[in-house]
């Protein structure tokens, strides 16, 4: 069995990106867990009151100073 050196910079960087990948994934998992049901009834309601909502895209500036 071969060994493999990495330096340990690039090691850190590796299980930096690792961890921070898991903790958005969990994350994620929180948020979609803490999010209201909303019955097709009441998304029904929603939509004739409020209009389905508009897909546009916010259009951004860039200022340079």
């Amino acid at each position: 069995m071969d060994a493999v050196t990495i330096p340990k910079k690039e090691l850190k960087m590796i299980v930096k990106e690792s961890v921070r990948e898991v903790f958005q994934q969990e994350l994620m998992k929180f948020r979609a867990l803490i999010l209201p049901f909303v019955s097709q009834k009441e998304q029904s309601d929603i939509e004739k009151r409020y209009n389905k909502p508009v897909r546009n895209i916010a259009k951004s500036i860039d200022i340079k100073i």
